[in-house]
């Protein structure tokens, strides 16, 4: 049986090698965490990114009818796993990688696609982050090689922090973040914009959790609680916000949340009809924005998943991948970086543009807020109810896409 089985993938790998270059599938790479803690997470990236293939595919693929595929690839939340899960990419020729949860991932992946792509000119790949937002990846960190399409940390906590900053009442803030290098910025990038746009608010407390290993969140909500504090600002994704979340609800703790990622991943389930108006998310994106060029695919991939569609960036990095293939007219990786590099995009929801000096995309950013929905007696905005928590999302504010932009340092290393 073994040997037939052998023969049978000797025959498939060869008839795949005599494919012309037309018929083959383009591969891309997704690098996420498909198991542990925060497995709900990758699953949702991949959900969304097979459906992004999907929908370019449907109409008509890419360089006169090839097609995307996705290949899943378990990192389990590890760089070294990373490390070698892009090995094992680059070993089946795979030549788009993307990757987005964890910053200290990115960060490693950038330097071994840097040395791969110098090593093996003629195997060489592009990394497309969506969701790792560190600094220093598109400032001293830069690379040709990557391309982010979510917002850095300072674009999101500078929308955070102006939207915070127009209420007069508050005067007491508290920072809880995972203890990594995301928390650990935006817990930087938030003391320094407060201190800018409001000195006379106080940083009552600033306390850091271990990622993914935090059970228990009782203790940290505490320590809030007894702070004063009149709001949190947090960072902290997966299954830990919603813990912290949960803790925050079983002491009753009455404040506001300023968050990154409290729309999503059992949040609004979380924080119910009791939070309602209480709970601000940055996002480049949420269901209910006024004349939403994304609506129809909104609609789409909530009737085809029965899950709320939740990431812009994962939509763009597909559409605009595939434009520059295009543009291209080739796969190569090296062609394809210098297409998407200055690219603009209408994105949907406005002209998108992934910046030449440090390939860092800029888009609108949205602050929103948690409201109850027009159907519970809420805003007639909050329309869309999220998870069927009875929450739905109100835009507080939003920033087109230059209004988000921010100085960079980055002085990239373009190939000859």
């Amino acid at each position: 049986m073994r040997s037939l089985l052998k023969l049978a993938f000797i025959v498939f790998a060869a008839f795949a090698a005599v494919l012309p270059a037309s018929a083959q599938n383009i591969r891309i790479a997704v690098l996420e965490g498909l198991s542990g803690p925060f497995a709900n997470v990758g699953e949702h990236w991949m959900s969304e990114f097979r459906f992004a293939v999907d929908q370019v595919n449907a109409n008509g693929g890419v360089l006169n009818g090839r097609k995307l595929e996705i290949v899943p690839l378990d990192n389990k939340g590890s760089a070294q796993e990373s490390l070698i899960q892009l090995r094992n990419a680059t070993n089946q020729g795979i030549q788009f990688i993307f990757q987005g949860t964890s910053s200290a991932i990115a960060a490693a992946l950038i330097d071994a696609v840097e040395k791969n792509n110098t090593r093996n000119p003629a195997a060489q790949v592009v990394f497309l982050n969506y969701s790792a937002i560190d600094m220093p990846l598109t400032n001293e960190g830069c690379s040709y090689w990557h391309f982010r399409f979510d917002a850095n940390i300072d674009m999101k906590v500078r929308a955070l922090i102006g939207e915070l900053a127009a209420d007069k009442s508050i005067k007491k803030v508290y920072l809880i973040n995972q203890d990594y290098s995301l928390g650990q910025t935006v817990s930087k990038s938030a003391a320094a914009f407060l201190k800018a746009e409001r000195p006379d608010i106080e940083i009552v407390g600033n306390d850091f959790h271990p990622i993914g290993q935090v059970k228990d969140f009782v203790p940290y909500i505490a320590k809030i609680q007894a702070s004063g504090a009149q709001v949190v600002i947090t960072s902290s994704w997966g299954n830990d916000m919603l813990n912290l979340i949960k803790a925050g609800n079983a002491l009753g703790l009455k404040l506001s949340w300023y968050t990154f990622y409290a729309g999503a991943f059992g949040a609004p389930t979380a924080l119910g009809d009791a939070s309602a108006g209480r709970v601000k998310v940055v996002s480049e994106y949420h269901n209910n924005i006024a004349s939403n060029g994304v609506a129809a695919w909104d609609a789409a991939y909530r009737a085809k998943t029965g899950s709320d569609f939740l990431f812009q960036r994962a939509r763009l990095s597909i559409l605009m991948l595939a434009s520059a293939i295009n543009k291209a007219k080739s796969t190569e990786a090296k062609e394809v970086a210098r297409a998407l590099e200055g690219m603009k995009f209408d994105g949907g929801l406005g002209m998108v543009e992934m910046r030449a000096g440090d390939h860092q995309l800029l888009q609108p950013l949205f602050v929103y807020t948690l409201e109850k929905t027009a159907a519970r007696g809420g805003p007639k905005e909050a329309a869309i109810e999220l998870e069927g928590s009875g929450l739905g999302s109100v835009t507080t504010k939003r920033f087109d896409a230059q209004q988000t932009a921010l100085p960079h340092s980055c002085v990239m290393k373009r190939p000859s």
